[in-house]
């Protein structure tokens, strides 16, 4: 894209325009929609130049630049904007480009396929006025369009209203011609995968077609039907994807695999998705021909103890290895005795890392070739004079992995928590076992912007008040962060944590916490536009405030502005008077707002901002010849294929475009009927 851009750039410099600021999105019509009154069949030129004249070039630019001025194109700094014909810009969406004319302009001998031949389009920088040219089979046309909003709001007007006859002729007519091709076909089974009224045959027939299809709760007999696709990339997704698959499925599914390394692939994917399986078919994997497969189901969850134990003396050494740590205290001393024996090292270190979290590790031990250091520093028993030796002569690893070590003495803790290194002291300062003044006393430095993980042994007290209450006021901001991540805390605890200091405990607690305070949940939602992994919130939290947010109506920060439609009393006529807002977060507001006239809709399917037009386009009530418009465009085909009110015999027929086999799934009820 940006190749595409730095064409565009120098095919503008070399027509003589310079280039103001970025590409900033403009406030007015995107090109494609201003091109429309362009092309159209009813189009008129303004201005008509032979082809054969002699001095062609010469003469469009004269004539552009007189119709440019006296239409007001050419604003009173110079400049205006351009969008130029062809797809080598390679910038999609496109967009205008903020330009101004130099002393050695020549837009006709240049934007064009060769001299005498532009195909571009200008625009006044309010939007309201277009001059463009284009070039026939023996003129070139300028054409010009005035008043643009106004005529905007009247064609959307208009093509708002849709009688039934209407509606159904439109629907009768999607199919019509040439079938869809390539990307569209893709878009159009992507948006059916994700629409809601999608009935079950055509999430059946979609599967192979979309992975977006694996996203929904599908039904049980469609689940059969991609369990028993001839893909084995359906199969995969299914496993991956899939959130209504039965512990009596996933036995079919992984068992039913007859190629290793896929039933391998598949019991990982089980075991990350902790999925629960019958105890026969956990039994079946740890006993399976493949030893990767054995060796992976030792991660499957709810493993009993003795098929754990089983594994731990399995024949292959990487099964043996994978299934040492969670097997290990449920063996008897004789089986531990020949992990630590066994002839293969990695067996033997997994063994010894269990074995010296109770019985000491000496410094001969640590130093053999079995062992990994660092893993041993940060979490076996180690004997007093190794543990002194590393904390005050280790590498800055080892020093680090100790810093870890829930075991170390609270001398040794003391002294790292001074270590000169940073690192170290940060992990010091996350401890368990420390006091709230130890950890005050340490000293780090850290940043508010890095992403960091909850601490998870204070995740582990979040059903423990007192320890909520002590930790909600500690100083180090990660404990707090931690403490704000719990679903219910005390009142006192939430008073003083949506005062804290650390703007990200407060978003937090307007994530995790239920609890949260509406005065912070305002607060936090003035200033956070980012994503949430709960991504309603704050607003859609439910203490977030709904009464009173009129006073917001004429706020001079936008996001302030828009929570004016949340407020019960709010009316239609103010989400009108948002959806031509000019700040494009508000009008996007409006734009999800059922309360929305189709006409506004209509109207915002021309919104400067994608987002904005996406909106729209899921209107509940958008006339069948406006969405069979979208359908056909690559830039909103999915947004219209996963619309609501799409007529399930429309999506059958649809789904005939992928060929006899998807059609076959499919019932061919008439779409009038629909």
């Amino acid at each position: 894209m940006n190749g595409g851009r730095n064409r565009l750039a120098e095919l503008l410099q070399r027509a003589g325009l310079g280039i103001v600021g970025d590409r900033r999105t403009e406030e007015v019509l995107p090109p494609r929609a201003a091109w429309r009154p362009v092309i159209a069949f009813e189009a008129e030129p303004t201005v008509t130049v032979r082809i054969d004249r002699p001095d062609l070039v010469a003469e469009l630019n004269t004539q552009w630049h007189r119709l440019a001025v006296n239409e007001g194109i050419l604003g009173e700094d110079g400049e205006f904007l351009i969008d130029v014909a062809g797809s080598w810009t390679g910038c999609a969406p496109r967009r205008w480009t903020r330009v101004r004319l130099t002393d050695r302009w020549d837009l006709a001998g240049v934007l064009g396929e060769r001299p005498g031949q532009p195909e571009f389009l200008t625009l006044s920088t309010d939007g309201n006025t277009l001059l463009a040219a284009t070039t026939e089979e023996y003129e070139v046309w300028l054409v010009t369009v005035d008043r643009i909003k106004e005529r905007q709001e009247a064609a959307a007007q208009r093509t708002a209203q849709e009688s039934p006859e209407e509606w159904a002729a439109a629907w009768s007519s999607l199919l019509r011609g040439p079938r869809p091709r390539g990307r569209l076909r893709e878009l159009w089974a992507d948006g059916l995968a994700l629409n809601p009224s999608a009935p079950d045959d055509v999430c059946a027939a979609l599967l192979g077609l979309s992975h977006f299809v694996m996203g929904r709760r599908l039904p049980a007999a469609v689940v059969e039907t991609a369990m028993a696709h001839p893909e084995w990339k359906v199969r995969q997704l299914l496993a991956e994807a899939q959130p209504n698959i039965t512990a009596e499925q996933w036995a079919r599914l992984i068992l039913g695999e007859p190629d290793p390394r896929r039933r391998w692939i598949l019991t990982v994917i089980a075991a990350d998705r902790s999925a629960e399986l019958t105890e026969t078919t956990r039994e079946q994997l740890a006993a399976d021909s493949s030893a990767r497969v054995r060796a992976e189901s030792v991660h499957l969850a709810g493993l009993p103890p003795r098929i754990l134990t089983v594994l731990a003396a399995d024949p292959d050494p990487a099964v043996r290895a994978t299934a040492c740590p969670r097997a290990w205290p449920h063996l008897g001393t004789q089986a531990r005795r020949h992990l630590l024996d066994d002839p293969h090292g990695r067996v033997r270190t997994e063994a010894l890392l269990q074995h010296h979290q109770h019985h000491p590790m000496h410094q001969s031990a640590f130093d053999a070739e079995d062992v990994i250091q660092d893993r041993a520093a940060k979490t076996c028993r180690l004997e007093r004079d190794l543990a002194e030796n590393l904390a005050r002569h280790g590498t800055a690893a080892q020093r680090r992995a100790l810093a870890a070590n829930p075991h170390v003495d609270p001398d040794l803790v003391a002294l790292l928590a001074q270590d000169p290194d940073e690192n170290i002291r940060s992990v010091v300062a996350e401890r368990p076992d420390l006091t709230e003044n130890q950890r005050a006393g340490i000293h780090i430095d850290f940043d508010p912007d890095v992403h960091h993980y909850p601490l998870s042994w204070v995740t582990a007290l979040h059903d423990d008040t007192d320890a909520m209450r002590c930790l909600a006021a500690s100083s180090h901001p990660l404990v707090r962060r931690s403490v704000a991540r719990a679903k219910h805390l005390p009142p006192d605890v939430i008073e003083r944590l949506a005062r804290d200091e650390d703007r990200v405990v407060q978003l937090f607690l307007a994530e995790s916490c239920d609890d949260a305070p509406p005065h912070m949940l305002l607060t936090v939602w003035q200033w956070w536009t980012g994503s949430l992994s709960t991504p309603d919130r704050p607003r859609g939290h439910p203490n977030f405030p709904r009464c009173g947010l009129l006073r917001y109506t004429e706020d001079p920060n936008p996001r302030m502005r828009q929570l004016a439609l949340d407020d019960p009393e709010s009316t239609p006529e103010l989400v009108e008077r948002f959806s031509r807002d000019s700040d494009p977060e508000v009008r996007l507001r409006a734009a999800t707002d059922p309360r929305l006239t189709t006409a506004s809709a209509v109207r915002m399917l021309d919104d400067p901002h994608e987002h904005i037009r996406h909106a729209a386009a899921r209107h509940p009530h958008l006339p069948a010849r406006v969405l069979i418009q979208l359908l056909r465009d690559t830039d909103s085909a999915q947004t219209a294929a996963r619309h609501p009110t799409l007529p399930v015999a429309v999506m059958r027929q649809m789904m005939q475009c992928f060929g006899p086999s998807a059609a076959a799934g499919c019932g061919q009820e008439d779409v009038l009927a629909a």
